[in-house]
């Protein structure tokens, strides 16, 4: 792995989206992104980084994982052992013999921590391909958040791709790249985030036309208000005519709408500061 990234951060804390929300996680935040959407809460990412050997990224990624070694089962600590790493890579192919032929893609008990790659947009930087490839080896549970406006398709089909569909009020919505959708397998996860009366309608129509909830689980996630500080004057201005919905109004329309679509909040700014970087 002599390839490089250029990391912003990378830390240990709780998922707050997707269906593995609440679950033990390290992320990696990658810098740059090609979009400048108007509520985008990560803009130093745009910039802010230091370029890391692959082979220290995954170091850094076990480090912090070490300490969940210990939860481990000890069928599979044993072969940690005798793989020489402590724990770290810990199969989970060890259970082959128990599980049927065809087991389910693995969602309820996923090995703990999770990884999941973040930004800015990790898809820019081509080196991301070969760490993932390499996290899912070591056995951990790997997640991407991409914007959807570059091709998914080379992404190792091990990892759980978190898809954006950019909705009208982002600025953005014109760099969607539907190719994507024809990619996405049910352990993929497609999001919207909702700020306006018209990103509802508009994400309502997308999962309409495209039969979205026969693809993946689809999540609706509303726009969390940015700080002052957390403001940059780079993101694209929400386009005139919109009309701002509340948490409670997304809410109470999917429930009117019967929409088969996950209602989230981001659940790391309940727990801390919503302009708290490395939560």
């Amino acid at each position: 792995m002599s390839e490089t990234l250029v990391v912003n951060e990378i830390y240990l804390s709780l998922q707050g989206e997707s269906t593995f929300a609440g679950l033990p996680c390290i992320f990696v935040r990658l810098t740059a992104c090609n979009l400048r959407c108007s509520y985008c809460d990560t803009a130093y990412a745009f910039t802010e980084g230091k370029k890391r050997p692959l082979a220290e990224i995954v170091t850094e990624v076990q480090r912090l994982a070490k300490p969940f070694t210990q939860h481990a089962t000890p069928i599979n600590r044993e072969r940690a052992r005798n793989t020489g790493d402590e724990g770290i890579k810990i199969a989970i192919k060890s259970k082959i013999k128990t599980e049927p032929a065809n087991p389910k893609p693995e969602t309820r008990n996923p090995k703990l921590p999770l990884v999941e790659l973040t930004g800015g947009e990790p898809l820019l930087q081509p080196a991301a391909l070969p760490l993932m490839t390499q996290l899912c080896d070591d056995g951990f549970t790997v997640l991407i958040e991409t914007s959807g406006a570059l091709d998914i398709s080379k992404v190792d089909p091990r990892v759980r791709r978190i898809m954006d569909l950019k909705c009208p009020s982002s600025g953005e919505v014109a760099r969607n790249r539907f190719e994507n959708i024809p990619h996405l397998k049910a352990t993929d996860e497609i999001k919207f985030v909702i700020g306006t009366a018209e990103d509802y309608e508009w994400a309502k129509s997308q999962i309409a036309t495209h039969q979205l909830d026969a693809i993946c689980p689809l999540l609706m996630s509303w726009v969390h208000p940015l700080r002052p500080e957390q403001q940059d004057k780079v993101l694209k201005l929400v386009p005139a005519g919109q009309t701002p919905i509340t948490r409670q109004q997304l809410a109470e329309r999917i429930i009117a709408d019967a929409l088969p679509v996950r209602f989230q909040v981001q659940m790391h700014k309940v727990i801390w500061a919503p302009e708290q970087r490395g939560v």
